[in-house]
């Protein structure tokens, strides 16, 4: 196929999908199992010869998938805006770590048991497949930093931690198969590949993307400079955060994860900040638009009923009002077409204005990565339809597949998180909901880039790439039905918990009127 008719072929693609984004979203599959298709349809017409590969063109492969995973760990960060005191981190942290390392270890043991491979390969194999991907599992993730959904915020953050902490497994399998230094005992492996490249990464994407939240807010707010330029900021932060982490010898995955992190904790410390401020002076409204009294220092409750009601009532109206300033701070923050069409002076005082700075750089930066991410799903997926002509079917992956999916995936959720307190269906579907994608291309690419030996590389590629498309096609076909069948039931448990909060304040109200 020429060059032209190239052109032609994923223009129309592009446009058919930009025009029928909410026809397959209302349909029981995600644009990613379309891109598989036609990338395989396209396969015979040139696709196949001229897509990187994992065996002959490792390097074009492992840049193509960096870029999607960074741009895409990235945009993860910034969507989580909770603390990291709070104890909703513990989910998503249990699955990165200790899920992973069950990952690992149960991949190596059937590798070794099953697939007859050597134990570095095993090993290998199971870093590759043990991170979850952050591109293709836009569906199930937080919606918006607002989100609060336990299940949603805990994929989100297990698939912006695991493609770092995946990394140690890796240098270990390749360690064990001669192709990576890890010293007496494992004393390197642990101490650099483990210990000092993951606190290394963290810090460093911490420290980068704290300095370059700052800054730019300064610049903003002080001078009224580096307005209209959050594309090329967060370009910046991405490859500062990934370069310098690599240059210590860190985890790029993890800085770069962790400065969309640093990033959006500075808007919620600011917008909090100037939330609380206007409450206190008393400019906040409650829903009936009566002006808020200044919250009351904490102290215990009244014993009478009546008065304890009046009080939690207020104390309820007091945070609602502060809720509703928060989003009203975030909504200044418009989506970039919005804030083209807007006067330019409008669009200064939003970017540099006291309260709303912090929300507008954040949501800027969001809006541009989101974009950014589609793109690199629509390439890498097309790549992954052709890679898949080029690489049969292996025959272990009729079993492989089923039992990693179905017996690997929930083993690893029950022993490392358990997600106890949580509802049976969050459990089930976080067991379920571990799609595997971009992440494990790079990590595939990554390994045959260091001298895998070609009938290896051929062996893993295969058992990867059939993996990936499997999770693509049955999460992709599953996530719809699904998660509108989770989104039902939370609605229904929500509404059932104010209902009985409702019946509880009107008994209380009822025992404490005079004359009872």
């Amino acid at each position: 196929m020429s060059a032209t008719l190239w052109f032609v072929v994923i223009g129309a693609l592009l446009l058919v999908m930009g025009t029928s984004v909410g026809i397959v979203k209302r349909l029981p599959l995600t644009t990613a199992i379309i891109y598989l298709g036609v990338g395989a349809l396209l396969a015979p017409a040139g696709l196949a010869e001229t897509a990187p590969d994992p065996v002959t063109r490792p390097g074009l492969l492992e840049r193509l998938t960096e870029i999607a995973v960074l741009v895409s760990l990235f945009t993860a960060g910034l969507k989580l805006r909770v603390p990291w005191n709070d104890r909703r981190w513990f989910t998503p942290l249990k699955l990165a770590t200790i899920s992973m390392v069950v990952t690992v270890l149960l991949v190596a043991a059937i590798g070794v048991t099953f697939l007859a491979l050597p134990l570095g390969a095993a090993v290998l194999l199971g870093g590759i497949l043990a991170p979850t991907d952050p591109v293709l599992a836009s569906d199930v993730q937080v919606e918006s930093a607002a989100d609060r959904d336990r299940l949603r915020f805990a994929l989100t953050g297990e698939a912006g931690l695991n493609d770092g902490t995946a990394f140690p497994f890796v240098m270990l399998g390749l360690g064990l198969l001669g192709l990576h230094e890890l010293g007496p005992w494992g004393v390197r492996w642990i101490g650099v590949d483990l210990l000092w490249a993951v606190a290394a990464g963290v810090g460093t994407g911490w420290a980068l993307g704290g300095m370059v939240g700052w800054l730019v807010l300064w610049l903003r707010r002080e001078r009224r400079e580096a307005i209209g330029t959050d594309d090329l900021l967060a370009l910046g932060l991405i490859a500062l955060a990934y370069g310098v982490a690599l240059l210590v010898h860190g985890y790029g995955f993890l800085a770069v994860f962790t400065a969309g992190l640093a990033l959006r904790r500075i808007e919620a410390t600011e917008t909090t900040r100037a939330a609380q401020g206007a409450l206190q002076s008393g400019v906040l409204d409650t829903a009936d638009s009566a002006p808020m009294e200044a919250p009351e220092a904490p102290e215990a409750l009244p014993s009478d009923p009546a008065t304890r009601t009046t009080r939690t009532t207020r104390m309820a109206k007091t945070r609602r009002a502060l809720r509703n300033r928060l989003r009203a701070s975030m909504a200044l923050a418009p989506a970039p077409l919005v804030v083209r069409g807007a006067a330019h002076g409008q669009m200064m005082e939003i970017a540099a204005g006291p309260e709303s700075a912090p929300a507008y750089m954040v949501e800027a930066a969001l809006g541009f990565t989101e974009q950014l991410e589609r793109v690199a799903e629509v390439a890498v997926v097309l790549l992954v339809g052709a890679m898949l002509m080029r690489h049969p079917l292996a025959p272990e992956a009729l079993w492989f597949v089923p039992v990693f999916f179905l017996l690997v995936r929930p083993i690893a959720v029950t022993l490392g998180t358990g997600m106890h307190g949580a509802p049976p269906i969050q459990r089930r579907l976080a067991m379920w909901f571990g799609i595997r994608g971009i992440g494990s291309i790079y990590y595939l690419a990554f390994a045959a880039s260091h001298g895998l030996p070609r009938a290896l590389a051929e062996r893993l590629s295969s058992i990867t790439l059939t993996v990936v498309a499997c999770s693509i096609v049955a999460h992709g076909i599953s996530v719809t039905p699904l998660m509108r069948r989770y989104e039902a039931r939370i609605k229904a448990r929500a509404a059932a918990r104010a209902a009985a909060r409702a019946a509880q304040e009107e008994l209380a109200r009822a025992e404490g009127a005079p004359g009872r």
